[in-house]
């Protein structure tokens, strides 16, 4: 068994090893495809081939709709030349589900893939094909929220970012502006209207999108190398919009224990690829079973019955409070502690944190007795639902094999978002600061990691973070069972809003931090002693 064009032809011996294959006619659906395509996704990832590939094959299975994807890669060309085309664009999902078990799929609803390349005439002409159409709906995005960029961390312009406004849309080198040019040509073809639909992991990801193709709109316009009307039309949202949207489900690197069950299934040709530009990707993908993505509604030519995949279609204000319900107290400030601590306690899995008592009691206490009181409820996801959720299927699946390494690096980042605005709601509700116990707990466990010295005294490396060099001065002279005065040793890093969200000096919570500090200093051991304290 190959995963190849004959595969439907070969129907009962996959469906025999327990795969779910495409319920209907695919060569019609390619060949309606091409004619009309009317959704197109660029970035040809893992995630895109278990969520957006998947909900698409749910929709085609079930008649609403007759037509697929066009994906369209535009950073590594080699995932659609040696991957898709060689599978003639299937793919294998294998969802793994929180008990034990697995769900395989082949995935089928990819009808074409193309390649971003405005130099090689054939692909970018048909992609302005594309884009010309009367029945292109909308395009959606999962790229990572630096590919909207058009700058370096130092706030210059990118090369080719500054090359393509030079130079105009006719053959422009950098992402956004070929996607810029792509909507150029959906402009001088009568100015039709579309959706452009950022599903990636970044909170008001559609504005990201929007601030990329205005810049090169008027770039282009005050240069006279598009015509002016093309700025409207990018800011005319009756035109073109930039939806928000909030997406949220984990599909690690495709992984060796996933491909054994597939071999044993008796599936040839699994080889992953290792591109030039080194990237890995396999003919399968392997992703947790849980998944949301909530869009805000605003499709001026129009849209499929996509809710009927389980896809959220709401308000922009309702994207945002979800997104906030997520990022500030319902998913990623739980990651966060377990990270931290997990680093500290010698963990390697994510999952196997929920088995250790203290662990699971700290995460719960800082999602429903801290978070939850002034989480702001979405409506359209329950908050306490989406804890239960997370703590009980999502965190605990020994299949997703998360560490709390990965999820530790950029914590300077995170903390102010993750914690910071949980201590602003308390502060705008008027409700008492005493009343946090766990999220100090979590500040005071991150400065003890920055020691760079687990539980038993051993050394560790570190997570990558843009701030290692600054902060890991403040604690470096610090060292396990020694006394110290902690309030003069952090003094550096106490008032860093930047950091904590607030001052914790003027919220009257760097007195507990520092506490906790030094008691999670006191020698070996401690780390464990202080949370068996604070979680009993």
């Amino acid at each position: 068994m190959k995963l190849d064009a004959n595969v439907m032809n070969q129907k009962e011996q996959w469906e025999e090893k327990g795969f779910h294959l495409p319920e209907y006619d695919r060569e019609e659906m390619k060949k309606s495809t091409k004619e009309n395509p009317f959704w197109v996704h660029f970035g040809a990832g893992n995630i895109f081939r278990a969520f957006q590939a998947n909900a698409a094959q749910t929709l085609l299975n079930n008649g609403t709709l007759d037509r697929g994807i066009v994906v369209v890669e535009g950073f590594d060309y080699e995932i659609v030349e040696k991957m898709y085309r060689e599978k003639d664009n299937y793919s294998i999902l294998v969802t793994l589900k929180g008990d034990g078990s697995v769900e395989k799929t082949v995935v089928g609803s990819i009808a074409e893939s193309c390649i971003l390349d405005s130099k090689n005439d054939m692909e970018f002409s048909r992609l302005k094909e594309i884009f010309s159409k009367d029945s292109l709906q909308f395009a959606t995005f999962t790229i990572t929220e630096k590919g909207y960029s058009l700058v370096n961390g130092k706030g210059e312009l990118l090369q080719d970012v500054a090359g393509d406004y030079q130079n105009g849309p006719e053959s422009p080198d950098s992402y956004m502006g070929k996607v810029a040019a792509l909507l150029y040509t959906r402009y001088l073809n009568g100015q039709k209207p579309i959706a452009m639909v950022s599903t990636d992991n970044c909170s008001h990801n559609g504005d990201k999108l929007h601030a990329a193709m205005n810049a090169f709109a008027a770039a282009w316009s005050e240069k006279g190398l598009a015509e002016k009307g093309f700025e409207s039309y990018i800011n005319d949202s009756k035109k073109v919009s930039f939806p928000w949207t909030m997406i949220d489900k984990i599909t690690p690197r495709p992984d060796a224990s996933v491909e054994e069950i597939l071999k044993k299934d008796g599936i040839e040709g699994l080889d992953p690829v290792i591109t030039s530009r080194n990237t890995y990707v396999a003919p399968f993908v392997n992703a947790e079973e849980t998944e949301y993505l909530v869009i805000e509604d605003a499709f001026p030519n129009g849209r499929p019955q996509l809710e009927k995949a389980g896809l959220m279609f709401t308000d922009k204000e309702t994207v945002d409070k979800v997104e906030r319900m997520k990022v500030c107290t319902c998913l990623n400030p739980l990651h966060t502690a377990l990270a931290v601590y997990g680093c500290l306690l010698g963990y390697a899995k994510i999952s196997e944190e929920m088995k250790d008592a203290e662990l699971a009691k700290l995460v719960e206490t800082i999602g429903y007795k801290e978070g939850l009181p002034v989480v702001i409820n979405p409506g359209v996801l329950d908050p306490k639902e989406f804890i239960d959720t997370v703590l009980q299927v999502r965190i605990p699946n020994p299949f997703m094999p998360d560490t709390p390494q990965r999820i530790a690096t950029d914590t300077s980042q995170k903390l102010a978002i993750r914690y910071g605005e949980t201590i602003k709601n308390y502060q705008a509700a008027g409700k008492d600061l005493s009343d946090l116990k766990l999220i100090p707990l979590v500040f005071a466990g991150w400065l003890r990691y920055l020691m760079g010295v687990d539980d038993n005294g051993a050394a560790f490396e570190l997570s990558s973070d843009p701030l290692l060099e600054s902060v890991c001065p403040v604690v470096a002279d610090v060292k396990l069972g020694e006394v110290f005065d902690a309030k003069e040793v952090l003094k550096p890093v106490l008032g860093n809003a930047k950091i904590w969200g607030v001052d914790l000096n003027e919220v009257g919570m760097a007195e507990q931090v520092c506490g906790y500090f030094e008691e999670l200093t006191a020698g070996c051991g401690a780390v464990r002693a202080t949370l068996k304290k604070y979680t009993a």
